[in-house]
């Protein structure tokens, strides 16, 4: 095997490239295998590092400095980046990079605590490793803040003509943005956070021929941010409402400009706030949807969200405040809308019993149905019937229903409900669960109960959390 040829070897890393402790080593074996193997970890270097291994990863990256740029830097007095005995890495890693995090280069910059002036003169000798004629990248990811003249650098061209993945976080300088959108047309997916009127965003957006996937998320500073600036970001967006499958907005919008985007696959809204008109989502056909996802929308405009999808949601997930009229209304959209509806997330705020009446209706008619997330953030109130609906999902679910999330503010009456649940689950697949809980009480306590069921052949499976993160990490399948 030793003697597999080349281009079948690099086939067979492709599939554990994601395995970085297998494909690691591969570098042991013999030149050729290290050879096929070093541009698939180099390729995203910065997926693999760890608190221990950051500081290896910078200083390799510093290990590529040329003679030019090391002088540079001990002229300036910046000597303990380097070290006396000098020799050139094996291989040029940073030519195989295919993303670039100006993340970690300024988190490992900024943490050698020298002066400013200093560090900026380390910022770009070691931008210059990274920007160059002979890289090309497909992703970059930019902190906040960051006010570089990337590019000024001379290859700048060359390395992003072909980017497809763009992320920045919060208030970068608006001549960065408007520099890359002087050369990046090709960019498919793109994630900014805005937290001021950074009008270079509308640039980038409008020059791209094939973009796909659009995150806008706001960086803490939404009341900073004129109408005027959300209504051109809108307009922005119109433009590329025919390939635009995936969108993320978080804010309530101006104008009707979702109307537009009819080839819609996945639509997330998080509003900062409830907003209990938005006259600019009603009646808007959305007839391709399949995942619908929302923060803080009325029961009002998510009913007419749904029923405007023709049927084909396959996900949903809300968090929902029960401090609305009409509750119940969405809960019906979706049972009366979403027949093949196979995953719902459901987040309630305060006291949402008015919902669990509809829940039968649900299960009976969303027959697809095969996992349920509900959070329950009831700390104050206490008064959510964890009993009723518990008992209802054990009687009503659906053959396909048996992964199941749940996490509950006050854990007492949520395990009141699961022993009706777990008791009353006969004669149908074994259960997969995970439950949220506060802490490693609560814990301890909860893995004696549900392994009891375990051990009795009624859940399959199950994991035990703190909060509710983590929980797309569970196991569905």
């Amino acid at each position: 095997m030793w003697y597999l040829d080349k281009d079948i070897l690099y086939l067979i890393f492709e599939e554990i490239k994601n395995d970085k402790k297998t494909l690691h080593s591969c570098l042991l074996v013999n030149r050729t295998w290290c050879v096929t193997a070093v541009p698939l970890l180099w390729k995203n270097p910065w997926k693999y590092v760890t608190i221990k291994s950051k500081i290896l990863l910078f200083n390799i990256i510093i290990s590529h400095l040329s003679k030019e740029s090391r002088d540079i830097l001990k002229n300036q007095g910046i000597n303990n980046l380097i070290t006396e005995t000098y020799q050139r890495p094996l291989f040029n890693y940073i030519y195989f990079c295919k993303y670039l995090s100006l993340f970690f280069l300024e988190n490992e910059i900024s943490s050698k605590k020298f002066e400013k002036s200093k560090m900026s003169i380390i910022r770009n000798e070691i931008l210059k490793l990274f920007i160059n004629g002979d890289t090309k990248y497909i992703h970059i990811s930019i902190p906040d803040k960051f006010d570089c003249q990337l590019h000024h650098i001379t290859g700048f061209e060359h390395c992003f003509s072909e980017l497809e993945s763009f992320y920045c976080r919060g208030n970068i300088d608006q001549n960065v943005i408007e520099g890359l959108a002087k050369v990046c047309k090709s960019i498919k997916s793109l994630s900014v956070g805005i937290n001021s009127n950074n009008f270079g965003i509308f640039k980038l957006i409008e020059v791209q021929k094939n973009l796909n996937t659009v995150n806008l998320i706001h960086g803490g500073r939404l009341k900073k941010r004129k109408e005027s600036f959300n209504k051109s970001l809108e307009e922005s967006l119109i433009k590329h409402a025919n390939t635009i499958q995936y969108l993320r907005i978080e804010w309530k919008p101006i104008t009707r400009f979702l109307s537009y985007f009819v080839n819609l696959l996945n639509l997330e809204i998080y509003l900062p706030y409830n907003i209990i008109d938005i006259n600019q989502l009603e009646n808007i056909s959305l007839p391709n949807l399949k995942t619908l996802r929302t923060r803080r929308v009325t029961p009002k405009v998510l009913a007419n969200l749904i029923e405007n999808t023709k049927g084909n949601l396959t996900e949903i997930s809300v968090l929902y405040s029960d401090s609305y009229d009409n509750s119940k209304m969405f809960i019906q959209a979706i049972y009366q809308n979403c027949p093949n509806l196979k995953y719902f997330h459901l987040s309630l705020i305060n006291n949402s019993n008015s919902l669990i009446s509809e829940f039968e209706n649900l299960l009976i008619s969303c027959q697809f149905l095969s996992g349920l997330v509900i959070n329950v953030y009831d700390e104050y109130y206490n008064k959510f019937s964890w009993d009723n609906l518990l008992l209802i999902l054990a009687k009503s679910s659906p053959i396909s229903l048996f992964k199941f999330k749940f996490f509950a503010s006050t854990i007492i009456k949520l395990l009141s409900g699961m022993v009706l649940f777990f008791d009353n689950w006969k004669d149908r697949n074994p259960i997969l669960i995970r439950v949220g809980v506060d802490n490693h009480i609560q814990s301890e306590h909860i893995n004696e109960f549900i392994n009891e069921y375990k051990m009795r052949g009624i859940v399959e499976k199950y994991s035990i959390g703190f909060g509710v993160s983590g929980y797309e990490n569970f196991e569905w399948v």
